[in-house]
């Protein structure tokens, strides 16, 4: 009998709780330092302090891409009263190249968990248009299916995410390599 191998993103209970079912059809890179994101990945504060290099396939460099990085375990697993907290929002990235070429319209703030292992989640949509998409006025009980609801960016079309705690934190959530 063949083993079913299940989606890390539903694993890590992404989809479901930031973003709904969606096929991946454009590649998405993160890189903190020289470490490429995978899934389910451990990273501390240390090693997210500085804003990631990001990669953005696509064979069309005049299709434009809205990359949101939420957290949606703010302030805590057990009590995500503030999910989820929007830690950056960059627009018009032309296909085929990464969020240095687009618009940083919320800078990048970098994690810091005080409480338990939170997920932070890079969530890549295709836009209808340049200059199309416009920043939150908060950070906050941001929705990533609202947002892209209010913009018309339908389905995502590629997530990564990786689980950080703060520098002493011990234990929790379970790795999914």
């Amino acid at each position: 009998m063949a083993r079913q191998i299940r989606d890390p993103l539903e694993v890590g209970r992404i989809i479901g709780d930031v973003v709904d079912s969606f096929r991946s059809s454009v590649d998405l890179r993160v890189y903190y330092g020289g470490r490429i994101v995978i899934n389910g990945c451990d990273l501390r504060p240390p090693q997210v302090a500085n804003q990631p290099r990001v990669e953005v396939g696509g064979d069309d460099f005049r299709t434009f891409y809205t990359l949101v990085l939420v957290d949606p375990d703010a302030p805590s697993p057990s009590n995500p009263h503030l999910r989820e907290y929007l830690h950056w929002l960059v627009t018009d990235i032309p296909g085929s190249t990464g969020a240095s070429f687009g618009t940083e319209v919320v800078c990048y703030e970098s994690p810091r968990p005080t409480m338990g292992i939170h997920r932070l989640v890079f969530v890549l949509f295709r836009q209808l248009g340049r200059q199309t998409v416009y920043a939150p006025g908060w950070r906050q009980n941001f929705i990533t299916r609202d947002f892209a609801e209010l913009y018309n960016l339908g389905s995502p079309v590629a997530a990564v995410y990786y689980n950080c705690q703060r520098e002493s934190g011990t234990g929790g959530r379970r790795s999914v390599n």
